[in-house]
C-alpha cells in the first residue's frame, strides 16, 4: 500500500494516526501491509464520524425522553387533566430533520475526504469492485435490521392502542424517535453502499472492503431501537407491555451477540469478495 500524506492534519497527528492504522491492519490479519498516510486518513474520519453519529443518536434519545418529561410534567401540573400539548411532538420533528442534516454533513465530509484520498493515487487498482448490500452487510445482519425494527414499531404501535393518553402521547414521541432513528441508519447505509472504492493495489482494495462492511455492520447493530421504549415508556405503560418491552430486549441482545459469534469476520467477508471478483 503506497501513498502520498495527506494536508489536512499535523504531524504528530498523522504519526498517531499511522499507528492506528498499525493496529486494524494487525487485527485484520493484514500484518504483511504498510499503514499509508492515505489508510490512516480513511480510518481516522471515520472514527471521528462514527463518533459523531453516536452523539447524534444520543440527542435524539435525549430530546425525546425530555419531550415525553416534557408534556408528563405539563398534565400532571394540571392533575391529569391538561391537554397534550403539540409543541412537544413539533419540536421533535424539527429536531430530527436537523439530525438528519447533520448526517448528511458527515457522510459528505468523509466522502470529500475518500475523493481527495483517491486524487493521490499514483494508480488504481485494476478490476475494481463496488460491492453490494449482500456482500458488505449480508442477509443475517439485514434479517436482524428489518427485524428489531419491526419489533420496535410493534411495541410503539401496541402503545397506540392503550386508552391512557398520556401512553398514546408517549407513543408518539416514540415512533418520531424511531423513524428518526431508522432515517439516519438509512441514509448511512445507502452512503456506505454509494461511496466510491478507494484502492490502489490489492491489500488497499481488501482494506476498502473491510471498512464497508465493519461500518455495515456497526450501523445495523445499534441499541437505540432497544433502548428508546425502555427510555419512554417503561413503567408507564400497562404490565404486558413492559414484559414485552423486556422481552424484545432481550431478544435483540441474544440475536446480537449470536450474529457476532456466528458470522465470518469483516476480514474474512472482505477476502470472499475478493475471490469472487
Amino acid at each position: 500500500m503506497t501513498g502520498e500524506p495527506l494536508p489536512d492534519a499535523g504531524p504528530s497527528a498523522r504519526a498517531a494516526d499511522l499507528r492506528l492504522a498499525g493496529g486494524w491492519l494487525a487485527r485484520h490479519d493484514l500484518a504483511g501491509a504498510r499503514p499509508t498516510p492515505l489508510l490512516a486518513s480513511r480510518l481516522a474520519v471515520r472514527r471521528r464520524a462514527r463518533l459523531a453519529a453516536r452523539l447524534i443518536l444520543a440527542v435524539l434519545i435525549l430530546a425525546s425522553a425530555l419531550a415525553a418529561a416534557y408534556d408528563r410534567l405539563a398534565s400532571s401540573a394540571f392533575g391529569g387533566f391538561q391537554p397534550h400539548r403539540p409543541l412537544p411532538l413539533l419540536a421533535l420533528t424539527a429536531l430530527v430533520a436537523g439530525l438528519l442534516l447533520a448526517q448528511s454533513l458527515l457522510d459528505w465530509w468523509v466522502r470529500r475526504v475518500d475523493q481527495r484520498a483517491g486524487v493521490t493515487l499514483s494508480r488504481r487498482a485494476a478490476h475494481l469492485i463496488q460491492p453490494g448490500w449482500r456482500a458488505v452487510l449480508g442477509q443475517p445482519y439485514a434479517v436482524f435490521a428489518v427485524a428489531t425494527f419491526a419489533g420496535a414499531m410493534v411495541l410503539a404501535g401496541s402503545a397506540l392502542a392503550v386508552p391512557d393518553p398520556t401512553v398514546r402521547q408517549l407513543a408518539v414521541v416514540l415512533l418520531i424517535g424511531l423513524l428518526g432513528v431508522t432515517a439516519i441508519i438509512a441514509m448511512q447505509l445507502r452512503h456506505l453502499l454509494r461511496r466510491p472504492v478507494v484502492a490502489e493495489d490489492e491489500e488497499s482494495l481488501t482494506a476498502d472492503v473491510i471498512m464497508r462492511v465493519e461500518d455495515a455492520r456497526d450501523l445495523t447493530t445499534l441499541n437505540v431501537q432497544w433502548s428508546l421504549p425502555m427510555v419512554l415508556l417503561f413503567g408507564t405503560a400497562p404490565g404486558w407491555w413492559s414484559a414485552a418491552s423486556v422481552a424484545y430486549l432481550i431478544l435483540g441482545l441474544v440475536a446480537c451477540v449470536a450474529l457476532h459469534a456466528r458470522t465470518p469476520s469483516s476480514a474474512t467477508v472482505a477476502r470472499r469478495v475478493m475471490s469472487v471478483r
